[in-house]
């Protein structure tokens, strides 16, 4: 039964934590799902499995001259991850998004890796609190009040466009307040180029300002992009 503990314990919390952190990015939608955080957890907990036991499969090797590191897998472990969760963090139109996955990501892969050399308690305790984080920090943020950002792209007639005091003040019948303001004259004699981004508290009117965009004859084109982060 000594084997039960030693293998198979560390293994099956591994998919256990992996699971459960993953069935909240695949409940979101999240393109980290499920499979996903379990292979990244069981894969933590394999490779810190073998280098825990390391004497065991280097049975032939002299004793001394076996140095057994399991620090060195982990930074080995955690470095490569660091890859694999840069690859899905993405710029969708003006928002950076898949953040909170990649950090989801690295924590299954710590999570794993103390799975693997058996610290039970502080696995455990990390995967509650991952779980905490995931799910109760985010019912927080729906009381919490917050500032909410929209990325504004409007292009005029090349004669023929509002002032930026003109569309502050429009924005500004929404609580939308400006922090960054750019003008840009198109190549060609396109047209006039207004982009900003607002920010207010609460939920972004998106259909609202769009309908006075649309209704305002100078507007040639426009895009108007809530920020998530």
């Amino acid at each position: 039964m000594d084997w039960v503990i030693e293998y198979f314990a560390p293994l099956a919390g591994a998919v256990a934590a992996g699971g459960l952190i993953g069935f909240e990015r695949e409940y979101r939608g999240r393109a980290a799902g499920v499979r996903t955080h379990i292979l990244l957890c069981l894969a933590s907990a394999l490779l810190m499995l073998a280098a825990v036991h390391q004497v065991r499969w280097m049975g032939g090797t002299p004793h001394d001259v076996i140095r057994i590191d399991p620090v060195r897998m982990a930074h080995g472990v955690l470095t490569g991850i660091g890859f694999l969760c840069g690859g899905v963090i993405f710029k969708e139109g003006f928002s950076v998004r898949g953040l909170t996955s990649a950090a989801s990501l690295w924590t299954t892969a710590a999570l794993g890796l103390l799975y693997g050399i058996s610290f039970f308690s502080l696995a455990i305790a990390g995967t509650v609190l991952t779980l905490l984080v995931l799910v109760g920090f985010r019912l927080l943020e729906v009381k919490l009040p917050q500032y909410h950002h929209v990325d504004l792209v409007i292009r005029y007639a090349p004669t023929d466009y509002a002032t930026e005091d003109e569309l502050v003040a429009l924005l500004g019948r929404h609580d939308l307040t400006p922090d960054v303001v750019t003008h840009r004259l198109l190549a060609n004699g396109e047209g006039f180029e207004f982009a900003a981004t607002f920010r207010r508290r609460g939920s972004v009117p998106g259909q609202a300002i769009a309908a006075e965009l649309c209704a305002d004859p100078r507007v040639t084109a426009f895009e108007l992009a809530p920020r998530h982060e």
